[in-house]
């Protein structure tokens, strides 16, 4: 990755136990999102790429056109932030995936979305 394309995104979570229910196996969780731009040229997000998997190593595969219904465009030291959910059939799971990203040079790139864990509260000990 070059100086000018340079993404890191950074990720918290939190499961909805009002939304759950654990006889039914359904667990549901949010992401949020921070994506800053630590690159010299503005980017925008074009699509996502995610694999869900669930504790039985159930695995889900998405793609789509931007985040939230956005293509975001950031700028050099900016952020964008956005919160949004899956719902999984265990109470422990991951998420890992990539955002494409073009430059305004025309140049195209992924940044890379390190996995992380969907837990319920004490799940993992």
């Amino acid at each position: 990755m070059s100086e000018q394309h340079n993404i890191v995104v950074n990720v918290t979570t939190a499961h909805i136990e009002e939304q759950s229910d654990a006889k039914a196996e359904r667990y549901v969780f949010t992401y949020t999102i921070t994506i800053r731009n630590k690159g010299s040229m503005p980017a925008q997000l074009l699509t996502r790429h995610w694999i869900i998997t669930n504790a039985d190593g159930k695995t889900q595969e998405v793609r789509g056109d931007g985040v939230v219904g956005e293509q975001p465009n950031i700028k050099p030291g900016d952020t964008f932030q956005y919160t949004s959910g899956t719902t999984l059939e265990t109470p422990v799971g991951s998420m890992y995936g990539s955002y494409q990203m073009q430059a305004d040079d025309g140049t195209t790139f992924d940044a890379e979305i390190k996995p992380f864990t969907l837990s319920v509260p004490n799940a993992l000990h």
